[in-house]
């Protein structure tokens, strides 16, 4: 189909990629105002815990969300922005473009999300609040919803009603690529840098070696109804087990037998980084009920004492 403009010339139109580039733009979209709502709701968990998640919200639930977050508007948000900026060329060499009904349709489509966001937003709120549920926690996370969704829905509610882009359109995209890499910078100073990521994790492996080691002390003592006299003993060729090094050192971690009687011992360990809330976000499972591993900087040694009640010999008459 042939569109003829102003001058009389001929435009062939180029549906196939107006319809990657709308859909593109629209996607990006979506993807971008949830991930950074997501990265939102990351800062309000951090700064503002919630005592009854705090296994999970106040340590490790907000960092992996940071992180893909993070990864996602530094890679989908350039794209939004570069591709709403090849439309609005587009849009000024063929006017007819803007005019296309995928671009209407989409554009709709997006105003009507956005209406649901905003309206489910206040449901769920006043809900909460009749609840009795209502804290500063969750009115900043409805709150950051509501801008977001309202902020879209300005925009291209805006935007359908004109016949050529506005010029508010560049301060848009200077006022919304301010945001993202604000927020993108801050979140830094939570979970810290990727070199910090890489030390924290050699510290997580050290600590699961040590509870493995503590595990198969508490088994020896069951099975033998001794204390194992170096981490040497605890090797089993039936079972596989080897005592394990530590991952950046590649040295035996230290064991040390307390004393016999109290069948008490400890186990010690280099660490890089002491035991905070943001460098606890990178363990796997919750650390909050489990802070007799928690650690400071440097050479720290845990001290176990063995329960005979709660660890008693398996060979025992009637175990």
């Amino acid at each position: 189909m042939e569109n003829i403009n102003n001058t009389g010339a001929a435009l062939k139109r180029n549906t196939p990629r107006d319809l990657f580039l709308h859909l593109l733009v629209v996607v990006t979209l979506y993807w971008s105002a949830v991930t950074f709502v997501t990265l939102l709701w990351q800062y309000i968990n951090y700064y503002f815990p919630d005592i009854l998640n705090g296994s999970y919200y106040g340590y490790m639930g907000f960092a992996g969300p940071i992180r893909f977050a993070v990864s996602s508007l530094i890679i989908v948000f350039p794209v939004f922005i570069l591709i709403s900026w090849y439309l609005n060329k587009i849009y000024r060499r063929e006017a007819q473009v803007r005019e296309a009904r995928i671009r209407k349709w989409l554009i709709y489509l997006t105003l009507f999300v956005a209406s649901l966001t905003i309206i489910g937003d206040l449901i769920t709120t006043i809900n909460m609040l009749l609840g009795g549920e209502i804290t500063t926690r969750f009115v900043l996370k409805a709150l950051s919803v509501l801008l977001v969704a309202g902020f879209v829905f300005g925009y291209y509610l805006d935007d359908v009603r004109r016949e050529t882009p506005a010029k508010s359109a560049k301060y848009f995209a200077w006022t919304t690529g301010a945001l993202v890499l604000i927020v993108i910078v801050g979140s830094f100073f939570i979970i810290g840098s990727p070199a910090t990521a890489r030390l924290v994790q050699f510290d997580q492996q050290k600590v699961s070696d040590l509870q493995n080691i503590q595990y198969q002390v508490v088994n020896y003592w069951q099975r033998k109804e001794a204390m194992p006299a170096s981490l040497s003993d605890l090797n089993d060729t039936i079972s596989g087990f080897v005592a394990p090094i530590d991952p950046q050192t590649k040295a035996s971690y230290e064991y040390r037998p307390i004393s016999v009687t109290d069948l008490s011992f400890e186990l010690c360990a280099t660490f890089n980084k002491p035991t905070t809330t943001a460098t606890a976000a990178y363990t796997k499972y919750p650390v909050n009920g489990d802070q007799n591993w928690w650690h400071d900087v440097g050479r720290v040694c845990f001290e176990r004492t063995i329960d005979r009640q709660l660890y008693p010999p398996l060979n025992k008459p009637g175990v």
